[in-house]
């Protein structure tokens, strides 16, 4: 089965090759940051002061060979003009405004052959650098990341998490205070901390001295490769390199990488950027690794020998209102694909939502189990709402794994279901996947593409971005197509209408961490459009969702009932009138809190649900 591929944290690494210089301790450096033709090598001819460039000829030659040779070997991309310059440095920063590299690798021996010093180019890089010293080795496994915070700490955090990704590398990192200052972390690291707390893969050190470089030295010891940030301070031209790396390079023979952003910053503005940039160093992160499509499982004999070693059964709720025209052909996609001629899918469940067309004498017909969710649990109450549905369909199921598919879908493909089921099938760790794709819409009797949809890129991201910012990299918070094992989902609250989808995905998060997520690729779903007034009722609803779960966070009442019903404005006959709705967001428990659940899968009795509102 095909692996998923590994996301670029860095699309394009450059990395200049300097006539009479070696070069290796870049090259490596760059192998291991990033793979392949994410990597640019371009090569410069010194030529000294005074003498003709056309000296620089001959030397261009050998070192278009040497390039093909080196960088070939490695799989990176070379460019054939040799650049030949009085102004080596110069003639770098042309090509890097040129370029547009996301990183740009440098060793000594380029300092040296540019003419220039480690802290001036440390002082204003043309672009985000790492610069290597020290014997950088070919095989690291352990990585030691030296964060004070800011902007530089960000960058050493993405270098040493590229690394670790890309070498199956131990990352650690060492936080050094000063002794003499008591109370609370530094202001810039805090951005860092929540980072931190979202990888526990990656074993956090804090240090208290007065004497950093010591201390990041001592917890260096035993690791091939040290990062760290050189000094956010440009007021002072030596400060590019700051004292305590100048200090940390003369002590330390091993491996070390200096990085700095390309824009200097004072130690206000990295204060400030701080909390507001950090989390994209764990968002990047996650979305590179937990992002799939999904034809990397369409070796459904694959799918099904992991299920099997496993040992889990698999089942899909089918929620519908009213889907006569599509639900046969969802379900009969699914059963011949997925039951019959692959065994993948073992139930198939559908909970409908009390429909008053043809919707569950067609799925009776084609021999799955139909519940009525009204009747349902009947003695919690009766509630309305798809995410009721999808509450009471982990009752009437029983499968390790369960996930959702909405009955509207025209253009229905077994893809929906095993694209979900492939990242929990091959990641022990991911809990919950969502689904996301295209999503054409008629627009003036036109077809269109289309992202996310209205709700999800006027209302949910922009939430999300706001107060949950680390599941900014879901791209479509909304979507209908989206499952995960029982053992996580028994535990959650189901908002009982539009609010589950978001109020899940917070949940999931908030409960399991970053890591337990994942989303892959359906590539294209055409469904029915919903209109402007059911889309603004969506909407409505879900912020409610998100603040039930800010108010959680804060332990303070935010929304009081008379919050929670909505002005709707009415256009007929030339006037205008306020028809008022209430949509109030209602909200179940975890499932594995009702006693007839607790009993059906024989958990232990435990705390019970007594509401029946």
């Amino acid at each position: 089965m095909t692996q998923p591929a590994v996301g670029r944290v860095f699309q394009k690494v450059l990395v200049p090759f300097v006539h009479g210089c070696d070069g290796a301790a870049s090259l490596r450096t760059a192998g291991a940051i990033a793979k392949g033709r994410s990597v640019l090598v371009v090569g410069i001819v010194p030529v000294a002061a005074g003498d003709s460039l056309s000296t620089g000829a001959l030397p261009a030659r050998i070192l278009r060979k040497t390039l093909r040779e080196r960088a070939g070997k490695l799989g990176f991309r070379t460019v054939e003009k040799i650049h030949v310059s009085e102004n080596p440095w110069l003639e770098l920063i042309q090509i890097v405004q040129d370029e547009k590299p996301s990183l740009l690798i440098l060793d000594t021996c380029h300092i040296d052959a540019f003419g220039t010093t480690l802290a001036e180019a440390l002082r204003k890089p043309p672009c985000n650098v790492a610069i290597a010293c020290g014997q950088v080795p070919g095989n690291i496994r352990k990585i030691m990341v030296s964060i004070r915070g800011g902007s530089n700490a960000e960058l050493a955090m993405r270098v040493g998490l590229s690394i670790s990704r890309h070498n199956n590398a131990r990352m650690d990192t060492v936080h050094v205070l000063p002794k003499t200052r008591a109370g609370s972390l530094d202001i810039p690291f805090r951005g860092i901390e929540r980072v931190l707390k979202n990888l526990p893969e990656v074993k956090a050190r804090q240090v208290r001295t007065d004497d950093p470089a010591k201390a990041i030295l001592s917890a260096a010891k035993g690791h091939e490769l040290l990062i760290m940030g050189g000094s956010t301070r440009s007021v002072d031209k030596s400060a590019g390199l700051g004292p305590v790396a100048e200090l940390v390079l003369r002590k330390r023979s091993k491996g070390t990488l200096i990085v700095k952003i390309h824009h200097p910053a004072t130690d206000d503005v990295e204060s400030t950027l701080t909390g507001k940039t950090a989390i994209s160093v764990l968002v990047d992160k996650w979305f590179a690794e937990n992002t799939y499509h999904a034809d990397e499982f369409d070796d459904l004999n694959s799918l099904l020998a992991l299920k099997q070693k496993q040992g889990v059964t698999v089942g899909v709720a089918l929620p519908s209102l009213n889907e006569e025209a599509t639900v046969g052909k969802v379900i009969k996609t699914i059963k011949s694909e997925l039951m019959d001629r692959i065994p993948l899918v073992d139930e198939i469940v559908l909970m409908d939502s009390n429909s008053t067309d043809r919707t569950r004498e067609i799925a009776a017909e084609l021999g799955v189990p139909v519940h009525i969710h009204q009747q349902t649990l009947a003695d919690y109450g009766i509630r309305a709402g798809k995410g009721e549905a999808l509450w009471k369909s982990l009752h009437v199921t029983s499968s390790d794994i369960i996930l959702w598919m909405d009955t509207d879908i025209v253009n229905i493909h077994p893809r929906f279901v095993y694209g979900l089921l492939g990242p929990l099938l091959l990641r022990p760790d991911v809990l919950f996947v969502k689904g996301y794709y295209q999503r054409p819409l008629k627009v003036n009797g036109r077809m269109q593409a289309s992202g996310g949809g209205r709700v999800t890129e006027l209302t949910a991201r922009p939430l999300l971005n706001l107060f949950y910012p680390e599941l900014s990299g879901v791209i479509q918070p909304l979507s209908g197509e989206y499952g995960g094992r029982r053992s996580a989902l028994e535990k959650l609250p189901f908002s009982s209408g539009y609010g589950v989808e978001i109020g899940l995905l917070i949940d999931i998060f908030e409960k399991f961490g970053l890591r337990a997520l994942g989303q892959v690729d359906l590539r294209e779903r055409i469904h029915h459009n919903q209109p402007l007034e059911s889309l603004s009722k969506m909407s409505f609803a879900i912020i409610q969702t998100v603040v039930r779960r800010l108010e959680r966070r804060y332990k303070r009442n935010i929304l009081e009932d008379v919050n929670k019903s909505m002005k709707l404005i009415r256009y007929e006959r030339g006037s205008l009138s306020l028809d008022v709705q209430e949509i109030a967001e209602q909200e179940r428990p975890p499932m594995v809190e009702l006693p007839e659940y607790r009993q059906k899968f024989r958990i232990k009795p435990g705390r019970k649900y007594r509401s029946k509102a």
